[in-house]
């Protein structure tokens, strides 16, 4: 496995897997989530893998097929009479395949992520998590990352 910046001949295996979440999603949140649909078309992919400030980076396989993926995004953070400026590395989506979790493919995406977060001079690293999706929320934990805020619903 190599982990590499996403290109054009990825968008179609970047699609399928985005389909991936959106069904996880969906089954989990049905209330929120519409079964069937995808966050992003084949032309949003491209318009994001073309956006400096929006890097996807693809974990592939020996035939150099994309089998997960690290959508991300670099935020410069303005600040505010109480809060500082900051560089925000965010990780807006992380999917393996389902056929291929727990190989340390997701592991080694976000470590990825995590050394071009450093190496750009980012203050932390950032993503948000589904509390539906508690395997998601282990895996992370077991990264070292802690919950920064949390967003508490009263379904009404």
């Amino acid at each position: 496995m190599n982990i590499r910046q996403a290109q054009e001949k990825d968008v179609d295996n970047l699609y399928f897997l985005l389909e991936e979440v959106q069904a996880l999603h969906a089954d989990g949140r049905p209330d929120i989530f519409k079964a069937g649909t995808n966050k992003y078309d084949r032309e949003a992919i491209r318009k994001i893998l073309s956006n400096e400030s929006t890097p996807v980076y693809v974990a592939v396989d020996e035939f150099d097929q994309a089998i997960g993926y690290a959508f991300c995004a670099i935020k410069e953070e303005k600040g505010s009479e109480n809060l500082r400026a900051i560089k925000n590395f965010y990780i807006e989506d992380l999917c393996v395949n389902k056929n291929l979790r727990g190989k340390g493919i997701g592991k080694s995406l976000y470590e990825y992520a995590l050394s071009v977060a450093k190496k750009i001079g980012c203050y932390h690293l950032t993503l948000n998590v589904w509390h539906l999706n508690q395997n998601a929320v282990k895996f992370y934990e077991k990264l070292g990352m802690q919950p920064l805020k949390t967003t508490m619903e009263k379904i009404l």
